[in-house]
């Protein structure tokens, strides 16, 4: 049986679908898959695993995967820049919230 059109549109428009094989993220990163596998270590990033065992990645993983190495490619040491992109989330989510709760006050 195949999946009915609109349910694949729908992953594809899902940021945290995980599309994306290890080698095709690294090639999309321009980068290693060793690095990928220290993002998966340091747990800025935790890919699911296919039912072989294999990592995917979403794109909004691939986001944060880019991020991190902008970082370490400007000097910051890996650890550092994973504990920047995880309190930079944070600080996003606050923000989204706020402004949630903010617009609720004044309805």
């Amino acid at each position: 049986m195949s999946p009915e059109p609109r349910d694949i549109d729908d992953k594809f428009d899902d940021e945290d679908y995980p599309a994306y094989s290890m080698g095709r993220a690294a090639e999309m990163l321009g980068t290693t898959p060793g690095f990928l596998r220290s993002l998966d270590r340091t747990e800025v990033i935790a890919p699911l695993r296919s039912s072989g065992g294999h990592r995917r990645y979403s794109r909004y993983q691939l986001r944060i995967a880019s991020r991190v190495r902008e970082l370490v490619d400007s000097g910051t040491p890996l650890d550092a820049a994973c504990r920047i992109i995880i309190l930079e989330d944070q600080l996003k989510e606050a923000q989204r919230l706020n402004a949630e709760m903010r617009a609720d006050h004044e309805t």
